[in-house]
């Protein structure tokens, strides 16, 4: 079945094209992205607000809470072949995770569900992005990213033409290979399950690039943190925004919190903290959470995404909302649990404005 969505997946993508309705990639920079949207999410409280949603084409990100899951519509984006990204908004033992996503009425429509530790369901706040690339990138520029369904590839992208590829080790563990991307750790790596059955979240387990580019260990846990065969969403970033875009937006940035017991402040290596400003982004408590400045970036609309690091089956997610403040964007409430108990976890961060 999944060899027939691939299919029609890519004869819909192939009709746009010829139809006019999408530019098709004719060299470097050609089309990355095509189409990309953000939103923070709050169902119970009402439609995204539009200090934390973007969307390219124009547009409103609309959400509906259909119990136990909340529907997230992107209303101009037609082309299904990218990734999409969750990330809980709460100070508690829970995450969020992509269900399905396929046409809606109008545009793209997400199906997002949430869980406690555990497995009950549960409704709470989460921030969300969709990004679709086509066309290559000139180095050190670069963006990846593909949708595996537990079984197999399902959309795949790479900005230097690549082909990603995806090995199935033990259970709940998989070997990613992006090729022709650095061949050292630098960049930002993104991560969600998708699973419309089951509770499951998934992680960067480990990161080790070689001679073959990119090389990334994808981990993936059930409700109680036993390995899970499921499917999940990876993105690659390099000096570019989650979107897929740099200039616009000229306000991103990205970190991971190589150091999570330093109380800080600190600035981790270059090599994955990255700042068009050319300021060191910073990390540091702020007990029981932890906190990340990334200065001179912060700009409304925006966005951020949050993946655990390690090969265990800690989670990590947003505790509360970030702020703006004197284009300072502060992510400071970053959070991360073992089982229902905090902990502190490396943890790669991704900040975009829209602008």
């Amino acid at each position: 079945m999944h060899r027939t969505r691939k299919f029609i997946l890519r004869l819909f993508i192939a009709l746009m094209v010829t139809a006019g309705l999408v530019p098709a990639a004719t060299g470097a920079r050609a089309a990355v992205p095509n189409m990309w949207g953000f939103a923070y999410v709050d169902a119970l409280a009402g439609p995204p607000p539009a200090a934390h949603q973007g969307l390219s084409p124009a547009g409103a990100i609309t959400s509906v809470l259909i119990p136990p899951r909340v529907d997230v519509t992107f209303p101009t984006i037609t082309l299904m072949d990218g990734v999409v990204h969750v990330t809980a908004v709460s100070p508690n033992p829970e995450w969020c995770q992509v269900a399905k996503w396929g046409p809606g009425s109008p545009g793209l429509l997400v199906q997002v569900r949430c869980y406690k530790y555990g497995g009950a369901p549960v409704i709470v706040p989460f921030t969300i992005v969709y990004e679709q690339s086509s066309g290559t990138l000139s180095p050190p520029e670069a963006v990846a990213h593909l949708y595996y369904d537990g079984a197999s590839v399902v959309s795949s992208y790479n900005s230097t033409a690549g082909v990603n590829s995806v090995a199935a080790g033990p259970v709940g563990v998989w070997t990613v290979t992006l090729p022709g991307l650095p061949t050292t750790p630098t960049g930002n790596l993104q991560v969600t399950a998708v699973d419309p059955a089951q509770p499951a979240r998934c992680k960067v387990g480990n990161w080790t690039p070689s001679a073959a580019g990119q090389v990334v260990e994808v981990r993936c846990f059930d409700a109680t943190s036993k390995p899970l065969k499921t499917g999940w969403t990876l993105s690659y970033t390099r000096q570019r925004a989650i979107t897929g875009g740099a200039k616009p937006p000229k306000y991103f940035a990205y970190t991971m919190d190589e150091s999570p017991t330093t109380p800080g402040p600190y600035p981790p290596s270059s090599a994955w903290s990255y700042n068009p400003i050319i300021v060191p982004n910073t990390v540091q408590d702020a007990l029981p959470f932890r906190s990340v400045t990334f200065p001179g970036v912060g700009v409304l609309p925006d966005d951020v995404q949050v993946t655990a690091f390690g090969p265990g089956p800690e989670y990590c997610q947003l505790g509360g909302l970030w702020s703006v403040s004197s284009v300072n964007a502060y992510v400071n409430k970053m959070i991360c649990f073992n089982g229902t108990a905090f902990t502190k976890q490396r943890t790669f961060v991704t900040y975009t404005s829209a602008i």
